[in-house]
């Protein structure tokens, strides 16, 4: 039998190799910070839902709460998958895959952030 450097060498097609262990461990670091602050939006979502005092409009907080705690979710998603792509391209010796995930995590949170401003200039917390 054949050693299994010549075998994915026949192999058309199969041309992936593993890549520097430091490219990968890089790799899971920024996977490992992108689930941080993923973690960090469903906690906010949690808070804002027990320790928040009601706003003038009922069920505000309960909505803030739940884009808070589905974005975590969704970023958690995402984050898995951008890692499966760059550890794929960086097999492949492929151009790193490009994101939107900073853009589009920047814009949710700074609507949610224009959101919660608006609510609490209109509509204060009851209770003063």
């Amino acid at each position: 039998m054949s050693p299994p450097e010549q075998q994915s060498a026949s192999d058309p097609g199969d041309d992936e190799q593993e890549p520097d262990y430091r490219f990968t461990l890089a790799n899971e670091r920024t996977f490992l910070a992108w689930i941080r602050t993923s973690l960090a939006l469903i906690a906010g979502g949690v808070a804002l839902v027990q320790f928040v005092p009601s706003f003038g409009i009922a069920g505000v907080r309960h909505v803030l709460s739940l884009l808070l705690t589905a974005g975590g979710g969704i970023l958690a998603a995402l984050a898995v998958r951008r890692w499966q792509r760059i550890q794929a391209a960086m097999r492949r010796h492929d151009d790193l895959p490009p994101t939107r995930i900073p853009l589009m995590l920047g814009v949710a949170i700074f609507a949610v952030t224009v959101a919660a401003l608006v609510i609490l200039l209109v509509w204060p917390p009851d209770g003063g």
